[in-house]
């Protein structure tokens, strides 16, 4: 299927945001403890965790993650980036309806 990835990126992207709300509304928090809130295997949230911390918006503390103090403008271009990738999808459907 021509959408199939970026389906799949997309429910990579849900995960990524699901686990930073849930650090958010619980830090620190550890991997275990998210695996368990979020019924997620572990290894997907060590994996989320690792792309939040490369974007800056979460760091590793000896007590789990948290939210770093200077996340928010790495929140806002996060919150950009999904404004450019709705207008691609409203562009996608608009071609697509003319199929």
């Amino acid at each position: 299927m021509v959408l199939r990835k970026l389906k799949n990126e997309a429910e990579i992207a849900m995960r990524h945001l699901q686990v930073l709300e849930t650090v958010m509304e619980n830090q620190p928090i550890g991997i275990f403890k998210l695996a368990v809130i979020l019924n997620m295997p572990k290894h997907k949230v060590r994996y989320s965790l690792r792309v939040l911390e490369h974007s800056g918006i979460i760091e590793p503390t000896q007590h789990g993650a948290r939210i770093r103090k200077d996340a928010k403008s790495s929140i806002e271009r996060l919150k950009e980036d999904l404004e450019d990738v709705k207008m691609y999808i409203r562009e996608i459907e608009k071609r697509s309806s003319k199929l």
